[in-house]
């Protein structure tokens, strides 16, 4: 599947340090430690609606751990899925009289350029679930072989992981099986299915059902993939085992990453799947989740038909912590738009404050958990710093802001002196 354009990536003089980020798994932040390439997945999108901003917010987030590893001397091997098969994808299809493949081919289309815009570094392998089919099936048939998967026996084709058998279950998550009950049931999961061997069992395959679309499957049995071992197999026919960042939402933690981890562990034997399980926080709207089934979206082709300027989007989105959930309103976008237009005036001045505390504040402030609000404060303070004169002025220092806000942060600020 097609990626999108990777925008140019100024170099920054010197080197940044070590990453650190919150692991969900052991609940606290720790340092990452990639070899020469760091390995990144992180999961796409079910391509039935357009780009909100609660998408954005996680992907500005993970874009952020790519241009902080690239800063430090990493290459990035940065992989992204696309769920272009799914319940979701084909509800909306037939609400809609649409051909299910016509709309996740628009829809997709929509997020690159969405992407683009928002000048997120693309994945080096971005691949959707259809064509990573017959990968799929080779690994279910591997799992059904060694006894960890089982068939349904009610004549329905679906397959589904033996839990039971899956040692360390649960620790990603580190919730209670009541806390996972819960979840499985709200997030796509089937927890009173009759026929299971255990309530959280998860589905790795569909059998085929009348009207829907299927491929020939484990053993012969057509059908369609289920959502969590797309991911898995995916990432280990990308980057392999114990890669150093799984990311997504919050509300991924459980089921899906839970399973994809454990799918993975189990076709490989060995642990872990990632090193590092990092999550970003949800964007709310007038006090609630936004949500496609609250319909309280706001989508950035919306707001870039309008007018809005991407750089602006992406500041307002990163003006909070990524893992605080928080509001989207229409002051923190003019207060973006007030913030973007001060400093481009700052940088397109012949000299300004010194650039190089700032820089080393940069790289401090997101370094340390993606402390993006932290680090805009470093830039507001430079732009007044430079906006008002002085002596201590120096020639080269708006370039340096300029490369090094584009760099680090994602931010596109235009001419600069």
């Amino acid at each position: 599947m097609l990626s999108w354009p990777a925008p140019l990536l100024p170099t920054l003089p010197g080197t940044g340090p070590v990453l650190k980020v919150y692991d969900t798994a052991r609940a606290e932040v720790v340092p990452t430690s990639p070899d020469r390439t760091a390995r990144m997945y992180v999961c796409g999108i079910t391509p039935y609606d357009a780009t909100h901003l609660g998408h954005a917010a996680t992907y500005l987030a993970f874009d952020l751990i790519n241009r902080l590893w690239r800063d430090a001397g990493h290459a990035v091997h940065y992989v992204q899925n696309v769920t272009d098969i799914d319940d979701p994808l084909l509800e909306r299809a037939e609400r809609d009289g649409e051909d299910w493949v016509v709309l996740a081919m628009r829809e997709t289309a929509l997020f690159r350029e969405d992407m683009t815009a928002l000048r997120v570094l693309p994945p080096e392998d971005y691949v959707g679930a259809v064509e990573a089919i017959p990968g799929i099936v080779a690994q279910i048939e591997r799992l059904l072989d060694a006894g960890l998967a089982y068939v349904l026996d009610d004549g329905s084709g679906d397959i589904y992981h033996d839990i039971s058998q899956a040692p360390g279950f649960g620790s990603e998550s580190r919730y209670d099986e009541q806390t996972m009950l819960g979840f499985f049931a709200e997030r796509g999961g089937d927890p009173d299915r009759s026929g299971k061997r255990n309530r959280l069992d998860p589905l790795l395959w569909r059998g085929r059902r009348e009207g829907e679309p299927s491929w020939a499957g484990p053993h012969g049995g057509d059908g369609r993939p289920g959502w969590h071992i797309e991911c898995a197999c995916i990432a280990l026919d990308t980057i392999g085992m114990a890669f150093d960042v799984q990311g997504g939402g919050s509300d991924l933690v459980f089921p899906h990453h839970e399973y994809s981890a454990v799918h993975a562990e189990a076709l490989t034997g060995t642990k872990p799947f990632a090193q590092a399980y990092v999550h970003a926080a949800m964007i709310g709207l007038d006090g609630e989740k936004m949500s496609k089934s609250r319909g309280n979206l706001v989508f950035v082709s919306k707001l870039r038909g309008e007018g809005t300027d991407p750089m602006a989007i992406r500041l307002a989105l990163l003006s909070g912590h990524y893992r605080t959930d928080r509001a989207w309103t229409a002051d923190l976008l003019t207060e973006a738009e007030g913030r973007l237009a001060t400093w481009r005036r700052a940088v397109a001045l012949d000299a300004g404050a010194p650039a190089g505390p700032v820089l080393h504040g940069l790289r401090e402030r997101l370094t340390d958990d993606l402390d993006s609000p932290g680090a805009i404060a470093l830039v507001d303070e430079w732009a007044r710093q430079t906006l008002a004169g002085g002596a201590d002025l120096e020639e080269e220092a708006p370039r340096v802001i300029c490369d090094a806000v584009d760099a680090l942060l994602g931010v596109d600020l235009g001419d600069c002196g």
